[in-house]
């Protein structure tokens, strides 16, 4: 977990890296923002507060965005058939239990990321938590939320395109020390913010220490960003363990809501 943004700040732009004192300020006021950038009615909830959401420090650099590229710190414009269908899309209808978020369903990841989907970005929220397993022929990295697990293969060729996966098709080779995967037919209600199935993620895992392995990704998606964009952040060794991650376990609430609906479409009214 980091309170380094994803995005470089507009109020840092032209700014590559905090100063100490603003570091610091940051990871003060980091829970603060959090909050505030939710909806009136999650602002309300229990969850969201220091308890729950352990201290968040930046990254050793002191960098101001995990992106490296585009030199801004943010991501690239997005192309007109991406602002068409983000104008397109309609809220779900929550009634409907088809249409709830993959993260609410306990499917995949979470609602606020996806946490092993390439390219790996760190979740706000919770769950950053990975075992990474490597045999001969595969490498598996296993993430605490929502257990997803996602399959390296060592060689070979992807799947044909008209195939896709939740979290897409991952092929690895080694360059050095270093792991390269190639991550392509990605399914489209899992692409990385809004993508399409064309995106196509590089990611390098390089062990940088007895502890770090460096993490960087570089993502191109025509039909969503005008241009391609890479982050970058460190995987740091602990001796925690993840743990189960339970969802809707004793969860009365969505019964309650789904229940509701129904009652209202024998009444006849939507």
């Amino acid at each position: 977990m980091t309170a380094t943004p994803f995005e470089r700040p507009r109020e840092f732009a032209g700014k590559t890296h905090f100063t100490k004192a603003e570091a610091a300020e940051w990871e003060r006021t980091w829970l603060k923002r959090l909050i505030d950038d939710e909806d009136e009615i999650d602002r309300m909830g229990a969850d969201l507060n220091e308890i729950y959401l352990d201290d968040r420090k930046v990254l050793a650099d002191l960098r101001t965005s995990l992106i490296l590229d585009p030199a801004n710190g943010r991501l690239p414009s997005l192309v007109k058939a991406a602002e068409a269908r983000r104008a397109a899309r309609t809220k779900p209808n929550y009634d409907d239990p088809e249409a709830r978020p993959l993260g609410e369903r306990c499917i995949l990841g979470l609602d606020g990321g996806l946490p092993v989907t390439a390219p790996i970005v760190p979740n706000q929220y919770a769950g950053n938590f990975y075992q990474i397993v490597q045999t001969p022929h595969h490498v598996l990295i296993f993430t605490e939320q929502i257990h997803d697990a996602r399959i390296i293969r060592i060689g070979g060729t992807h799947i044909p395109s008209a195939i896709q996966r939740w979290l897409g098709d991952s092929v690895g080779y080694w360059e050095g020390d270093t792991l390269v995967v190639d991550t392509t037919n990605v399914h489209e209600k899992a692409a990385f913010r809004g993508a399409t199935p064309r995106i196509h993620v590089i990611e390098r895992l390089t062990r940088t220490g007895p502890t770090t392995i460096t993490y960087r990704a570089t993502v191109d998606d025509p039909d969503t960003w005008a241009s391609a964009w890479t982050l970058e952040f460190p995987f740091q060794a602990t001796a925690l363990r993840p743990f189960e991650y339970a969802c809707h376990e004793g969860n009365r609430a969505v019964e309650g809501v789904l229940r509701g609906a129904r009652a209202e479409e024998k009444a006849g009214r939507k």
